[in-house]
């Protein structure tokens, strides 16, 4: 009881109440941890007049220096954006001032606020951000994706696109490698948080089914990537619900309706926020992960099954070129060794 009174009375330090249109001073006393628990039991008792606070709480504590390890903050935001449509405008304004360094968390946040009409709202508030312009026009153009446009995992060519890939393509020549920017969540780790920042903004449970989706990836022995990130659902899902009956409920009530590549870590879940068997839960997580980088992922252990078929998959996409009169298919129809090598350092590339 002492720690909410404690909570109520430094947000009320720090601000007006959201109606009364006024950016407040922040308090230098504020405290990062009580503004940390109050978002995670705002669900529970909604405050939206002092969100305001909250997140100049955030950004004098130099939370978001970090983007990859503010993901929670900005779900957060995000979902106080979303929750009051009717609202949503006078909340981002009661933001600014935003220091130049931060003004990607308010363009982020409206995007992955799920309004109807958020391109609207960045819109107006564009102006207001003329050093983000690039970032505020991919949004709008697209080019980046909202929080619920951004896929699982990226597609992956099957096995026949990768083999029609290797004999269209020199296996000797060197590759520019180029960074990739494309945006999923079985490699974004801080994605994971945002999507709890968005629920304890708002108690929907559209984060959590998301969540309950890379529950399978729990037993991946696929990439590090995908084995961490759905450790990490696991985990955090019973860590929660332990906590939160009404998600307790929730998750219950999805079980009978999943799949079975989702039921199964979803009993566990569900088990170990009942029993309050948590650790149980860590380590098997890092029992796996651990496991994982010492064996290597299956795609790379199916590298010895290509390298015995090499040589008659190079036989293979020659005899095909010249059947079909491609003569120039972009790698020397050379059936040998090195031909073969060639292609299976071009396939091994792949599986990384």
């Amino acid at each position: 009881m002492r720690t909410l009174a404690t909570v109520l009375l430094t947000l009320l330090m720090l601000s007006q109440p959201l109606a009364a249109a006024v950016t407040p001073e922040t308090d230098p006393r504020a405290s990062l941890g009580v503004v940390q628990h109050w978002i995670y039991t705002y669900r529970a008792k909604p405050d939206y007049a002092h969100v305001p606070a909250a997140v100049r709480v955030l950004f004098h504590a130099q939370t978001f220096k970090e983007p990859e390890n503010s993901g929670i903050y900005l779900g957060f935001i995000a979902g106080a954006i979303g929750s009051d449509p009717a609202k949503a405008e006078q909340l981002v304004n009661s933001f600014f001032p935003v220091p130049p360094e931060d003004e990607w968390v308010i363009v982020r946040a409206i995007a992955y606020s799920g309004l109807p009409d958020w391109r609207n709202l960045l819109r107006k508030v564009a102006p207001r951000m003329p050093g983000r312009r690039v970032m505020i026009d991919s949004y709008l153009a697209g080019t980046q994706p909202t929080l619920t446009g951004i896929p699982l995992e990226q597609a992956t060519p099957g096995m026949l696109d990768k083999l029609r890939g290797a004999l269209t393509r020199n296996p000797f020549a060197k590759e520019d490698k180029k960074l990739d920017t494309k945006l999923s969540f079985a490699g974004n780790q801080d994605l994971l948080d945002t999507l709890w920042g968005y629920y304890f903004a708002t108690g929907s449970h559209v984060p959590i089914v998301r969540i309950m989706q890379m529950l399978p990836w729990s037993r991946s022995r696929d990439t590090v990537d995908k084995l961490t990130v759905g450790s990490m659902a696991r985990y955090t899902l019973a860590s929660y619900a332990v906590r939160d009956a009404a998600l307790r409920e929730f998750l219950r009530s999805e079980l009978a309706s999943q799949p079975a590549a989702i039921k199964a870590p979803l009993a566990e879940v569900i088990e170990a926020a009942d029993t309050v068997q948590l650790a149980a839960v860590r380590k098997d997580a890092l029992a796996a992960v651990e496991e994982l980088k010492a064996t290597g992922s299956d795609a790379r252990r199916n590298l010895d099954f290509w390298g015995q078929v090499g040589v008659g998959a190079i036989s293979l996409g020659c005899v095909s070129a010249v059947a079909l009169g491609q003569v120039a298919v972009g790698i020397p129809c050379v059936i040998g060794g090195s031909a073969s090598q060639g292609l299976l350092s071009f396939w091994e590339k792949q599986q990384r």
